[in-house]
């Protein structure tokens, strides 16, 4: 069976998360240890105990993550897991653990990268002036022209953040000028328009100093060429060679993420009919059934969800 792995970003962490894994794989374990030797803290004692505040904070949130993933990617393949994937894909920050699981990155590496790119990304805007909404029930056209308008009237910066799936759309920019779009959006018939509850507006235009900064960092950065192909967030395209996926890296960071058509390239280019979340959360599987109905996911954010894994595909665990 054709599989994609697939990596979460911002938005899924959560006190404990891989807790789990790590109780039972000594893999998993070893890997979040690596992570406080890295950065010179107690990420792993963030993540399993908060407080919550905390570990929300973007500089804390991306390693954090990252560490997760990568702790349940090696415990699988520590289990003898062989998931075989034709491709990867990461949402966002995502997009660097899978590049760990490609080989392109080093896990050092990647969490030093991760740590400086939250810092970076907070500090782009400073609090209360930009903002994120996402919208629900609307066409990615339609959120378009919305975003169009509301940007014409002079409030400032707004456009499309994440295209996430057929009906959900993330907005970003000032947030006078997300404002005004929600407004429009519900006039114009979303069936949900709500702003989030995040620190700065994400892959939007306002994080071109984030991406400034980023960029010394990243050509510094020794990105090899990708063991299998990974479809990038910026351009929605398979990528194997490592220059190339440095510029993704740099690109995405004001840049949409354009998940929808990135899943359905998977599906239609590779023919992958399962797709499997590694990392904290389910939220991926959701939206990638949203994206292509009928396609097998499953979620690896516990070691339960390999039970599934196992029925879905006898053989394979």
């Amino acid at each position: 069976m054709p599989t994609v792995l697939v990596f979460p970003g911002q938005g899924s962490q959560k006190v404990g998360m891989g807790g789990a894994w790590a109780a039972e794989s000594p893999a998993a374990a070893r890997t979040l240890e690596e992570a406080d030797e890295v950065l010179g803290e107690p990420l792993s004692r963030l993540i399993r105990e908060g407080p919550e505040e905390d570990l929300t904070l973007t500089a804390n949130t991306q390693p954090a993550i990252l560490a997760v993933s990568v702790a349940i990617h090696r415990a699988l393949a520590e289990r003898g897991v062989d998931l075989a994937p034709v491709a990867v894909a990461g949402h966002s920050l995502g997009e660097y653990s899978a590049l760990v699981a490609a080989g392109a990155l080093d896990f050092a590496t990647a969490l030093a990268l991760v740590r400086r790119r939250g810092e970076l990304m907070q500090r782009a805007v400073p609090p209360g002036q930009g903002a994120m909404a996402a919208i629900l029930g609307l066409d990615r056209e339609a959120v378009s022209a919305l975003v169009a308008d509301a940007a014409a009237a002079g409030d400032g910066v707004v456009s499309v953040a994440n295209d996430n799936s057929p009906g959900q759309t993330v907005i970003a920019g000032d947030a006078a000028a997300v404002g005004r779009a929600v407004a429009l959006a519900t006039e114009r018939g979303a069936r949900r328009a709500t702003l989030l509850p995040v620190s700065a507006p994400f892959h939007s235009p306002l994080m071109a100093p984030a991406r400034e900064g980023m960029t010394p960092h990243l050509a510094a950065a020794e990105v090899r060429d990708a063991a299998v192909p990974v479809v990038v967030n910026v351009d929605a395209r398979a990528v194997t060679r490592g220059d190339e996926l440095r510029d993704a890296l740099v690109r995405q960071i004001d840049s949409p993420v354009r998940w929808v058509e990135s899943i359905e390239l998977a599906a239609r280019d590779f023919a992958a009919d399962t797709f499997v979340e590694i990392g904290p959360g389910s939220v991926l599987s959701g939206l990638i059934r949203r994206i292509v109905p009928g396609v097998r996911t499953v979620s690896l954010g516990e070691p339960a969800g390999l039970e599934k894994l196992a029925l879905d595909e006898p053989g394979r665990v």
